[in-house]
């Protein structure tokens, strides 16, 4: 720790984080050989579950690093978030003509629960109050997702859905959501991620080393990622695929050894693992199996689709200017993770 700590550039200050021993955070930090954000994160915030803080903030020095990290580079520490209170929206009102449909439930992206209604809501409120011309709009949460592309979005009776995550149409020219729908800019990036038991020797630091192993995602779950054109491993029959009904399912099966790993989201593998008592049974493969993205979607029939998603697309390009896109993400990650100490 004391190499680490000695590659850090102090751009703010030493603090004391609420709970935890002295850290350092808001600093710049001149990676190490052999570096992962785990690791980063353990030593900067002594809890390695909280890389995702560290991602968030440097997204785009990242690309296409996932966890690996380059020796030399530098990356951003940011401090948790301590201000819990979402942003005001003063052009959210009920029986508004722009409606935006989402699901809920789905900590900590979309949920009623959930502070500011979650993550990937309080992006679009914000988008929405910083996009040019704004006009007021309503979020209508409809739990049964079976019905958002069909009916109710694709016949109009709401303006635009969130949050989706986009299939490779190159593979999947067919689906619904290629053929009918048109996409916003990505709202936010979703680390996919593989689980495996503790005691196991299983490993991922290469594609190559996924081959001819059993892995578990759930049934109706997007499967694109491990068939794109350079891994084809489900086409060729490289890895075997189980598909339960439940991550539950999957992480029992991982238990019982019928897996390899299982691959969740970030926030939903660590979530399950807490619900299901397997925190320390259950820990997550360092590099990310793949990256996907979050976005709205607008029928591509609807009269005034492209004017929406202009109006999405440049408050967009504002909030994450004006930083506090960065403001919002930090300050979910943080209440995620200590909801579930």
């Amino acid at each position: 720790m004391q190499d680490r700590i000695a590659a850090v550039v102090i751009l703010g200050a030493t603090l004391l984080l609420p709970g935890a021993a002295r850290a350092l955070c808001d600093v710049t930090y001149r990676v190490q050989p052999g570096d992962t954000l785990a690791g980063v994160a353990e030593t900067h915030y002594e809890d390695a579950e909280q890389w995702t803080l560290i991602y968030y903030a440097n997204q785009a020095g990242l690309a296409g690093q996932a966890q690996a990290l380059v020796a030399g580079s530098e990356i951003y520490i940011p401090c948790p978030a301590q201000n819990p209170e979402p942003d005001a929206t003063p052009l959210r009102q009920s029986g508004a003509e722009l409606t935006l449909l989402t699901a809920g439930g789905d900590v900590p992206f979309a949920d009623q629960d959930w502070p500011g209604g979650g993550m990937v809501t309080e992006l679009v409120n914000a988008a929405l109050e910083l996009s040019p011309s704004p006009v007021p709009y309503e979020i209508v949460w409809e739990p049964d997702r079976s019905q958002h592309l069909e009916p109710l979005l694709g016949q109009k009776r709401y303006d635009m859905g969130f949050p989706w995550i986009k299939p490779d149409c190159s593979l999947e020219p067919d689906v619904a959501l290629c053929t009918e729908f048109h996409f916003s800019e990505p709202l936010m990036d979703l680390p996919v991620m593989l689980f495996r038991r503790a005691d196991s020797d299983f490993r991922y630091t290469e594609d190559a080393d996924i081959l001819g192993k059993r892995l578990c995602r759930p049934a109706g779950r997007f499967t694109h990622d491990l068939d794109r054109a350079d891994r084809r491993w489900l086409a060729q029959g490289k890895i075997s695929l189980t598909q339960p009904g439940s991550p539950e399912e999957c992480f029992a099966l991982l238990m019982a050894g019928a897996v390899d790993a299982v691959s969740l989201d970030v926030f939903e593998g660590a979530a399950k693992i807490v619900a299901m008592g397997l925190r320390g049974q259950v820990v997550p493969v360092d590099q990310p199996l793949s990256r996907e993205a979050l976005f709205a979607v607008i029928s591509k029939t609807h009269w005034r689709g492209t004017t929406h998603l202009y109006r999405l697309n440049a408050g967009l390009a504002k909030l994450r200017e004006s930083g506090r896109y960065g403001e919002i993400v930090q300050r979910h990650l943080a209440l995620f993770w200590e909801a579930l100490k």
